[in-house]
């Protein structure tokens, strides 16, 4: 059976990538097709035992393609539909920017693996619009619209699409019109270890752009006088660092070691934003860690009010200081071995386990 393995760009190492790399896991001998990538960063992600080739599309060969790679989105439904997967039995597409679009064989079973319909044309394509710059702000409303029938047409090309949680088969359903199942993303639970003794810090990491809501922590925070230190890197880095009461530090894009070490010592993990899954709720409770989320999104599917965490139900400062008082005052008492447990459900063990089981009933069925 030849596999092929299709993604929108491979520049960096988030939930995507995480995904494909797993798929490669399974799928050693499957070729890769992206975009565009950072050749580099992706064979230092892909599995020691992948022998697969990876290929792009003509986006990659467009001056300036990995820096600039998404002013060339109205190109890349073009640039699927040139990929010649008449080879391959089965194709397996990784969507959140366009991947799904590709033309297959009658007879080949094409199962997508949606991450999110595409955000910017969609639910979140006036928030996108309105930070945009005024060249993007004029002409995009024509290349959405575009892009918005090719992404609902296209989707009638798969045969069965996976949705990475409940809140993404909300989305599906609503713009393509489709049933998905769900298969939560792989992470790698047993790197963390719930035994360190806890500190009393407070942590908030990821992209520093404003869905995640960082500053909503950096002002909650500013209030309540304790410690927080603010993980990651973005276009808000500045601005939370002028706002930044004395309590909170910016360490700015960390390694793995440290950003390890933190989540297996902080008191608790802040996630104020929504995210569609949301991978680093659950290295957290893998690390011991409780999660203070918005209770919104995949956090929903993760986060266990009072057991692994604890919600709260309106993006305010207000709301974020009350949950942290929660769990200052002990009205909620965390066991990291019982957080370290539940985590453990969404491990990449049982992400491949149960991908090999969805494509071997897809193909029996085929």
């Amino acid at each position: 059976m030849k596999v092929a393995i299709i993604h929108y760009w491979w520049l960096s190492n988030r939930g995507g990538e995480a995904v494909v790399s797993a798929l490669a896991e399974i799928y050693p001998n499957a070729d890769l097709y992206l975009h565009v990538c950072n050749e580099d960063t992706v064979k230092s992600s892909l599995p020691a035992n992948y022998v697969g080739k990876i290929n792009t599309t003509f986006i990659s060969k467009l001056p300036g393609a990995r820096k600039h790679y998404q002013k060339y989105l109205p190109l890349m439904p073009l640039a699927l539909e040139q990929l010649d997967l008449s080879a391959y039995d089965l194709i397996l597409s990784s969507e959140s920017g366009p991947a799904k679009g590709v033309i297959t064989r009658p007879d080949a079973v094409h199962i997508c693996y949606c991450h999110s319909p595409m955000r910017y044309v969609w639910d979140m394509y006036h928030e996108y619009r309105s930070t945009a710059g005024r060249v993007v702000k004029a002409l995009f409303p024509f290349i959405a619209h575009y892009l918005r029938m090719w992404d609902r047409l296209s989707a009638d090309r798969v045969d069965h699409f996976i949705a990475n949680s409940k809140f993404i088969t909300s989305r599906i359903r609503k713009f393509y019109r489709r049933d998905a199942d769900v298969i939560y993303p792989p992470v790698n639970t047993t790197e963390f270890s719930h035994e360190q003794v806890r500190g009393d810090f407070y942590l908030c990491l990821g992209q520093l752009v404003p869905y995640k809501k960082a500053d909503l922590a950096v002002d909650a925070f500013n209030k309540l006088g304790l410690p927080l230190v603010v993980v990651g890197e973005g276009e808000l880095f500045e601005a939370l660092k002028a706002r930044a009461g004395d309590n909170v530090t910016l360490m700015g894009r960390q390694p793995f070691p440290v950003i390890k070490d933190l989540l297996e010592r902080c008191r608790g993990l802040i996630f104020p934003g929504v995210e569609d899954f949301g991978i680093v709720p659950v290295e957290a409770m893998a690390a011991g860690a409780p999660v203070i989320a918005y209770a919104k999104g995949g956090a929903l599917e993760t986060v266990i009010h009072g057991h692994t965490g604890v919600h709260f139900h309106e993006q305010s400062v207000e709301a974020l200081m009350a949950a942290v008082q929660q769990v200052e005052s002990g009205q909620f008492v965390f066991a990291p071995a019982q957080l370290h447990e539940h985590a453990a459900g969404f491990d990449k063990s049982v992400f491949k386990q149960k991908i090999k089981n969805f494509v071997d009933k897809a193909l029996s069925q085929a």
